[in-house]
């Protein structure tokens, strides 16, 4: 079969790789670039693209990714390792306040890898480079498709601004930003189904590295996100002794937009011991990195049942973009291509394609997009009851289902809830619903809450927040957050773990 790939990122590159190595003719296509840098830090140093700002993001493999990595493409996963990635395995996972550190069967499948998603897409583009039957063409824009009219319409190639070309089958990987409703309106298809639920947050990264590898305030795989009142903040190891510092506040709280400046990104971290400490051990390599308007979301391509149109795939962000904190998207792309390579492995026609592809979504994607949406929604609530008083959220009302939050501070003191928490965090868990519903997991998860108060979390007060971003004016919208001694009923305030 000839496959045209759009889009020369993570989900091309991964979806190219596995169907060349199946026996297709692809061709990638990219408007950008698509020689490999000399190296990864070449790579790192030019990996910034407005037209995906995620790429400088924050980012780790987790479980689900390196399993298909290792499953699908050992090879690669190999030379990731060799170009400086870290793997991660779950003791190095486990907070302090967890006492039974035991292992137990299936640890080996939670374990995760460190890197920066420059580095992840540099492996990939050298194998891509160097692998039978895949061409690739940087430089090069997809500016629609061609089809054959009908009902649905039959794609049969592209439109690029080099000229038409055809295929058997195309596929769309070009991201979160994918003009494919304005494709599917150019050929005369019905719109594809979107559903979208705010992600919330506004994102300032930037890239450090660190100045010794001895003496540090803590593991040198460390990957902490701490859900404080007035903002989120983490840090995240990277590969070759790189780390990824984070704060992100609500999009709609203005005092953060200072946080483009290096010295007050680096007066908020300091406002924190943890993140002082840090700081104390790290040189920046980078600038910072804004991002900010993100939502969830999750297209289908069939619609009651019918296919909008016949011939094309989507993988990637085409199909799903998740809250980036929670690093899902990796993951999730690679599964999509993986299921893209198992069902063109047999005879299978491209009117019934569309429908075993949603089928694939249904199963393997649409759970942890709605995982996500449910779970920023409840964060996205608790921040803006605090900070500007909207109703506070409602607790649980299933005495047989627990929620996110409670799982993850339930996490912090007992093994078997902090294994559930990591099948949902690390994506091994086919449903993320199944175990928050799982009858032992919810008993051990209230026992432990019953006895345990979430440990207070050191974080700033609203004035020593405020004189790191060099506030002069309050935004009247938002109201005076008590001092942190005890900031509001338990369910309300933020909860840190290593996820």
């Amino acid at each position: 079969m000839r496959v045209l790939i759009a889009g020369a990122g993570a989900a091309g590159l991964f979806t190219a790789l596995l169907l060349a190595r199946a026996g297709h003719e692809v061709t990638v296509l990219d408007r950008d670039a698509v020689e490999p840098a000399p190296d990864v830090e070449t790579a790192a140093a030019a990996a910034f693209r407005p037209t995906a700002p995620q790429i400088v993001q924050p980012h780790a493999l987790l479980p689900r990714c390196r399993e298909l990595l290792r499953e699908r493409l050992p090879d690669v996963y190999a030379a990731l390792l060799d170009a400086g990635a870290v793997e991660a395995p779950l003791p190095t996972q486990m907070p302090p306040t967890l006492t039974d550190r035991s292992a137990r069967p299936g640890d080996e499948r939670l374990t995760m890898v460190l890197t920066r998603r420059s580095t992840f897409d540099w492996v990939l583009q050298r194998a891509a480079a160097c692998q039978p039957r895949l061409a690739l063409h940087g430089r090069t824009r997809v500016t629609g498709l061609v089809a054959t009219p009908g009902r649905p319409p039959r794609v049969r190639g592209v439109t690029t601004d080099r000229g038409a070309l055809t295929a058997d089958l195309v596929v769309d990987a070009t991201g979160r930003r994918t003009a494919l409703d304005r494709w599917l309106g150019g050929v005369g298809a019905a719109s594809a189904i979107t559903e979208r639920a705010e992600c919330g947050l506004a994102y300032y990264s930037r890239h450090y590295r660190l100045r010794r590898t001895t003496g540090l305030p803590g593991p040198r795989t460390t990957r902490t996100v701490a859900a404080l009142d007035e903002f989120v903040v983490g840090i995240w190891a990277g590969d070759n002794a790189t780390m990824v510092l984070v704060v992100a506040p609500l999009v709609e709280d203005t005092r953060f937009r200072a946080l483009t400046d290096p010295d007050v990104l680096t007066a908020v971290l300091r406002t924190m011991p943890t993140y002082a400490a840090w700081l104390d051990v790290l040189e920046p390599i980078s600038d910072i990195y804004p991002m900010g308007g993100l939502h969830n979301t999750l297209r289908r391509l069939v619609v009651d049942g019918r296919p909008v149109v016949t011939g094309i795939a989507t993988v990637g962000d085409s199909v799903c973009t998740t809250n980036p904190t929670f690093g899902r998207g990796l993951a999730l792309a690679l599964q999509g291509a993986a299921d893209l390579a198992d069902r063109l492995s047999g005879p299978i026609g491209p009117t019934v394609l569309p429908q075993a592809l949603d089928a694939a979504v249904t199963a393997n994607v649409a759970p942890y997009y709605r995982d996500q949406a449910t779970n920023d929604a409840a964060r996205l609530a608790v921040m803006r009851h605090t900070l500007f008083g909207a109703p506070a959220p409602r607790p649980l009302a299933d005495p047989g289902q627990v929620g996110f939050a409670q799982l993850r501070q339930a996490a912090l003191f007992d093994p078997t809830v902090f294994r559930a928490f990591w099948a949902v965090m690390g994506m091994t868990a086919l449903r993320p619903d199944k175990v928050y519903t799982d009858p032992a997991v919810v008993a051990h998860t209230r026992a432990v809450l019953a006895r345990h108060e979430p440990p207070p979390l050191p974080q700033p007060t609203t004035h020593q927040l405020e004189t790191a971003l060099g506030c002069t004016v309050r935004p009247r919208s938002l109201r005076e957050v008590p001092d942190r001694a005890h900031n509001g009923p338990a369910s309300l305030r933020g909860t840190v773990g290593r996820a």
